[in-house]
């Protein structure tokens, strides 16, 4: 582990607290600084990112651990001793062989990673443990958020298991489900006016102004953004340590779909999986779809939209990691569809009806481009093919709410039964 100390504004971080991490990296110049509350660089201001020595770790080594994330911990930046300090534990979720769903759309071997299981329904609580653990070493005082739902209840219940005070900041038209879901964990939750950008823009503001503030996904985004590695590691370890050859991903900031190609990569090149091409695919809600817009249109650049869908937890208009994204999918062989709000619903029915997953409106965003990619012969149907469910239907009810409901209204008894030809 690294020796190297550095001093924040609250206290000096103690060696090894971002375990086998080495220092922020520029994705865009490949400037290199410390490990720290940074995610801009200094000289070109492009984002940040880990990076690491890595040891040499076996399979047998990460079968050993934890049934949750903290299997992977030498491949996180996190310290050796991670388990001891109070978190919400999450990962290791279900990859289902949907084998009803692969028969209905003509894929021949279709998987569903199913991270509507974890502590707060989605799979933001992988990254969020990621940036507690950042924000617990770097002496922060308070975990903090701009959240389009999701994160929010992830931050607010992580933050409460922790003991650390959490404020989470939402745009206030967001799903009152999700909204519940973050202000029964803290008494801080801060609706704002206006779409998750301008959210997200006060959050930038905060976070230069008060000191000790960790905002997940700003100030510690670095750290924050390696919790959804943990999705790539564990769909290779779930197939029996290898790739798929096709994976779907939904597309918010971006940040989800640009590491766990960085998962894939990393595992191949520590020698636990077989080098071989996986094809990334993205989806994207047509009412907020500017990295499948690029995409569609040949642009090297995203150009912001204003939100106007349903899934609003992928509703970021102007999306942080859009340009990794395109690089990603085009150099992979992918693409990135978006389908309409109505397709987002027909195929949250469709997963539950032939799955049992009921998820949200995310998921079906990345269901619908499935469906929609084999339609338009993007995505090979004969090629294994593995969809991502970030969440849980129960935090969009009002999405399907229409679409479901009782069959028939009858009396008690066998002749109504026989007459309403359910039989």
């Amino acid at each position: 582990m690294s020796t190297t100390t550095a001093q924040t504004s609250t206290r000096t971080i103690r060696d090894g607290a971002f375990g086998y991490a080495t220092g922020l990296a520029c994705r865009e110049c490949g400037e290199t600084q410390d490990l720290g509350p940074y995610y801009v660089c200094r000289e070109c201001f492009g984002p940040l990112e880990i990076s690491y020595d890595f040891p040499a770790i076996t399979r047998e080594q990460i079968e050993a651990g934890p049934a949750n994330i903290w299997r992977y911990k030498a491949l996180l930046p996190v310290p050796a001793d991670i388990e001891l300090s109070p978190n919400m534990e999450p990962g290791y979720t279900r990859l289902l062989r949907a084998d009803n769903l692969g028969r209905e759309l003509g894929i021949a071997r279709l998987w569903v990673k199913d991270d509507s299981t974890n502590p707060t329904n989605s799979f933001k609580d992988r990254v969020v443990a990621c940036a507690l653990s950042a924000a617990r070493e770097l002496g922060s005082k308070v975990f903090a958020c701009p959240s389009t739902g999701n994160l929010a209840n992830a931050v607010a219940a992580a933050g409460a298991r922790a003991g650390i005070k959490t404020v989470v900041f939402i745009p206030s038209n967001l799903e009152t489900p999700k909204q519940v879901n973050s202000a029964v964990y803290t008494e801080n939750l801060v609706a704002v006016d206006g779409n998750y950008d301008d959210v997200n823009r006060l959050a930038g503001e905060i976070a230069g102004e008060e000191d000790g503030w960790a905002f997940v996904n700003v100030n510690v985004r670095p750290f924050y953004a390696e919790g959804s590695k943990t999705l790539g590691y564990e769909i290779a370890e779930q197939l029996g340590w290898r790739l798929p050859d096709q994976i779907v991903i939904p597309v918010a900031s971006g940040s989800q779909l640009t590491k766990v190609h960085k998962a894939f990569q990393e595992l191949i090149k520590l020698g636990l999986v077989e080098d071989k091409p996986v094809k990334v695919f993205g989806a994207q809600a047509t009412g907020c779809s500017p990295v499948s817009a690029a995409f569609r249109e040949g642009w090297d650049a995203v150009k912001p939209v204003r939100p106007d869908t349903i899934a609003k937890s992928l509703a970021i208009g102007n999306p942080a990691d859009g340009v990794y994204v395109l690089d990603i999918v085009r150099e992979t062989g992918g693409a990135i569809a978006d389908v309409s709000d109505d397709e987002v619903r027909d195929a949250i029915v469709l997963l539950a009806r032939t799955e049992g997953v009921f998820t949200e409106t995310a998921g079906g965003t990345t269901v619908g481009v499935l469906k929609k990619l084999v339609e338009t012969g993007q995505l090979d149907p004969e090629l294994e093919t593995v969809v991502i469910n970030t969440g849980h239907g129960l935090k969009t009810l009002d999405a399907v709410t229409d679409r479901v409901g009782a069959r028939a209204t009858i009396a008690p008894t066998y002749d109504a039964f026989v007459a309403a030809g359910i039989a």
